[in-house]
This record gives structure tokens, C-alpha cells and sequence, in this order.
């Protein structure tokens, strides 16, 4: 599948001062917290005739709060548009030097960018960053020019550039699931049918990937009827697409996504107000996409099968109606006292289809399911719910080292009662309190006892306002990063 946005080359070089002298982009170099210049930067401070001292001492570099970076706009002695001065905590973790490589960008925005790098730093994590931080979907703007990406790309001068070059060597397939990820989220709905991401996804066997393609009438052979029902309304046909990657012969991890290509909520329909964000409620199968997408660049010698359920929540003649009765695959029946809680009806019969047929050593599914994970959480945590401990801490150490973010909410029986129905084996939504404790204790009824399990509610991360500073505004790509951390260190070898 090839990327809308294209990635910025990323080039490791030696520290060459005459090159960085003459450079006409953006220059970054890093101080310590307490304002420490290591040696290259006393270098670039006297290139620069001592305008980065002067920064150091001023009560504008002192209340600049780590990882932050202030900006020297037409230094002295070169011819740099910007030097860009980065504070980094003293204790800096990879997560804080991703963070600060992504700003290092945002500042840049489209011009050339050089890094310094020097002792303060490591280049793997400002590295990565930065080419995150690059990210801009700019395909339907006339004058964009992002078919160049960044000119030149990004450029960090190094004492060791072999070394870092081999400490980079996983960067472009990371990024290339995180962009690949954000550009499915960030296209349009008339663009990104479920026709269209079918097509993506089938395009990714290029890259070693084996693709299943279920269209609707194999998928009511199967008895997919809550997967559906949820399309109905819609012109667009509804599909299950199955992708593989078997670097190993283990039983496998099994990633599985919802993908709503567009949410009016159905016949519930939802307010007008920031309805165009629902071109993001596929975040959950665009994050498994790209996460496959890491996998098979890279060669993950782990075996793992992602499973997405692309529909269109329309209304319509055909819709699905508040008080319809619809039967699981599983052989639930469930009644449906909302059709704008349609991605867990998505998810039942896509868990309960993917243990039936490839049984998983453990599950992951991700969603924008609920409105009130963002009202606990807001939109610097997903809410995390599991049947199994040693799983979910697996999860949440790897969320904890990428910085995504990730919160363990409870799943708690007693809240079944509140999805009770008085027609069915059991309603689609268990009313305004514990709104994503009760969807996620709906999804666990079609979780195989055994079954290590997780859902992630990403609805309040998987897009951005761009006030967090955590990643461009619009979609994040949340969760590539912890997936392919979670299949190195757990999945891996086995």
C-alpha cells in the first residue's frame, strides 16, 4: 500500500561543520536542563557568534519546560533559516528524545532539517521522531508539494554514523505503519470506501503479507450477521479482510480492528457538530493495518494475523432500527437499543470469527468505541480492559515505553445487568453510566474462555486536536508503535 505522505530520507553523516556552516534549513543542537552545551554545541554557539549563550541565559530558555526547544531565527555566521535550540531532561528516557525529535520537526515544518547530535543525546529516539514529527497530509491541498516530502529529508550529523545508522535500521518500517495509519484515518470518507481500504489492504501483499478478502455473501454463509447488520443502511458493501504475516510457526497473536468507514450513528443519528470527524471511527483497523504493515517491513519472525470489519453506519430503507433483534455468529441474540453503538456489534462477530478459525495464544482489539472513554480519560490515554494480567502488563509496559499512552480500566461482571434485555440474550448498550466498562463487558461475552484478551478503546487518541503537541493535528497512528514493541518482546522466537 503505498503511502499517501511520503517519508523524509533520512540520512547519517559525520559531523561536518563546513556543510552545516553553508546549510540554508534548520539546524537543532541540545542543552541539558540545567543549560549544560556539550562540545559540539559550543562549536555551533561560536559559529553563530555566542547567540546560543545568550539564549541559555536568558528567562525565556529558563522557563522552557524539557523536552522543548526554542528557535534563533537568522543566526549569525550561517546561513541557517532557524537554529533550533532543544532542551533535554537530564535523565532523558528514548520516549523524551522521541518527543523532542518530533518537535525538532514541527518547528522546522517543511524546510531541510540538521541535527547535531552530541553526548546528550541518543540518535535512535530523536531520529525516529523526527521523521514522525514531519508527518503532514497534505495530499488535497493545490499547492502542496508533499509528493517531495521533506526536501532533502532530515539530516543528522554524528560522530559514529555507521553505528547510528544500524540503531536506525527499524526506523522506516516504524514509521511507515504510523504514516500509513494516519493517512487511512485522515482520508475522506468518499475517498476511503470500504471498497477503497479493502484495496489497500490487498495491495500489502507486495510486501509479503497474505490477504483474505470475505465480501458479504461469504460473510452471511458464516453467519456474520451483527457485522452485518451495521452496513445495511449503506451503499458501500460491507467486508471482513483477513491479513497474515507467518515469520514463525507459533500459534498466533491476532490484532483485530473496527472499521466504521464513516459513523452518522444510523438511525440514532449522531448531532451535526464535528460529524466530519467520523471519517476517523476506522482508527481501529487503520492502527492494525499499519501495525501489519511495521511487522512484514521489518521481518518479524513472530506469526500474527490482523482482522479488520469494514462497514458504513448509514440510514436508510435497509438501516438497522432501534429495537431490531439481530443473532451473533456466536448465536447471541442481541437487541439493539442504539445503532450508533454499532463497532462493538462489528467486533462481536470478528472476535468470535477470527478464534474460530486461526485460535489465537492471545487477542488485541482496538476501537474508537465510546464517546465516554474520552469523558475518563480524555485524549492522552486509551482505556485498556483485559481478562488476563500477565497480558495487559505486557501491553501497557510497551504503551509506557513508545509514550502511547494506556490506562487498565476494569471489566466487573455486576455490570452485566445493565445490559440485560427484555427480549433478547442481551441489548447493545447498557445506558449513559460506565458507558466503556459495558461495551467492553458486551465484547467480553464473545471472548473464548482462555483466551488472553484486550480491548483498547482508542476513540480519545487515535485523533488529535493538535493541542497535546504529541502528534500532528488529526490522526496519531496510536498503537503501531506498542504492537510492534509488544511482538518484539513477547511474540517473538516462538
Amino acid at each position: 500500500m503505498p503511502n499517501v505522505t511520503k517519508l523524509p530520507e533520512l540520512n547519517l553523516v559525520s559531523t561536518d561543520w563546513k556543510t552545516l556552516k553553508s546549510f540554508s534549513g534548520c539546524i537543532a543542537v541540545f542543552v541539558t536542563n540545567d543549560g549544560k552545551c556539550s562540545a559540539k554545541c559550543q562549536e555551533m554557539d561560536k559559529i553563530c557568534g555566542g547567540q546560543i549563550g545568550r539564549l541559555l541565559a536568558s528567562r525565556e530558555f529558563s522557563k522552557l519546560k524539557p523536552p522543548g526547544v526554542s528557535v534563533i531565527r537568522y543566526p549569525a555566521g550561517c546561513s541557517a533559516e532557524s537554529l533550533l535550540v532543544a532542551k533535554i531532561p537530564e535523565f532523558a528516557s528514548q520516549k523524551d528524545e522521541k518527543r523532542l525529535g518530533e518537535t525538532i520537526a514541527s518547528k522546522a515544518a517543511e524546510n531541510q532539517l540538521a541535527i547535531i547530535a552530541d553526548e546528550h543525546v541518543r540518535v535512535q529516539g530523536v531520529a525516529l521522531g523526527a521523521v514522525l514529527g514531519s508527518y503532514s497530509f497534505d495530499c488535497y491541498r493545490t499547492e502542496s508539494s508533499n509528493d517531495e516530502a521533506r526536501t532533502n529529508g532530515i539530516t543528522v550529523h554524528t560522530d559514529n554514523p555507521q553505528s547510528a545508522r544500524d540503531l536506525c535500521e527499524p526506523i522506516p518500517a516504524i514509521a511507515e505503519g504510523i504514516y500509513a495509519t494516519r493517512d487511512l484515518v485522515n482520508e475522506p470518507a468518499n475517498v476511503l470506501t470500504t471498497v477503497e481500504f479493502t484495496r489497500r489492504i490487498v495491495e500489502l501483499q507486495e510486501i509479503g503479507l497474505s490477504v483474505t478478502v470475505l465480501n458479504e455473501e461469504e460473510l452471511k454463509q458464516l453467519g456474520m450477521r451483527t457485522l452485518l447488520a451495521v452496513g445495511e443502511g449503506s451503499d458501500s458493501p460491507s467486508s471482513v479482510v483477513i491479513m497474515e504475516w507467518k515469520g514463525s510457526s507459533a500459534q498466533p497473536l491476532a490484532l483485530v480492528g473496527k472499521g466504521v468507514v464513516f459513523d452518522t450513528g444510523g438511525i440514532s443519528l449522531k448531532p451535526a457538530a464535528r460529524m466530519e470527524e467520523m471519517t476517523m471511527d476506522m482508527a481501529g483497523a487503520a492502527v492494525v493495518t499499519g501495525a501489519m504493515k511495521t511487522l512484514a517491513a521489518r521481518k518479524a519472525p513472530a506469526h500474527v494475523i490482523g482482522a479488520v470489519g469494514l462497514v458504513e453506519n448509514m440510514p436508510g430503507g435497509r438501516a438497522l432500527r432501534p429495537g431490531d433483534v439481530v443473532k451473533s455468529m456466536k448465536g447471541d441474540s442481541v437487541e439493539i437499543t442504539n445503532t450508533d453503538a454499532e463497532g462493538r456489534l462489528v467486533l462481536a462477530d470478528l472476535l468470535w470469527h477470527v478464534q474460530q478459525t486461526y485460535e489465537p495464544s492471545a487477542m488485541v482489539d482496538f476501537a474508537t468505541l465510546t464517546g465516554a472513554i474520552i469523558v475518563g480519560l480524555g485524549d492522552d490515554l486509551a482505556g485498556i480492559f483485559s481478562n488476563d494480567d500477565e497480558f495487559v502488563s505486557a501491553f501497557l509496559d510497551a504503551a509506557d515505553k513508545e509514550g502511547e499512552g494506556a490506562w487498565r480500566m476494569p471489566l466487573h461482571d455486576p455490570y452485566d445487568r445493565l445490559l440485560k434485555s427484555r427480549v433478547a440474550d442481551v441489548k447493545n448498550v447498557g445506558g449513559r453510566g460506565a458507558g466503556a466498562i459495558t461495551a467492553a463487558q458486551f465484547l467480553k461475552r464473545f471472548v473464548k474462555s482462555g483466551c488472553p484478551w484486550i480491548h483498547a478503546d482508542i476513540a480519545g487518541v487515535a485523533y488529535s486536536g493538535g493541542q497535546n503537541g504529541k502528534s500532528p493535528k488529526g490522526a496519531t497512528g496510536w498503537g503501531v508503535q506498542t504492537v510492534n514493541r509488544l511482538v518484539r518482546e513477547k511474540f517473538e522466537g516462538k
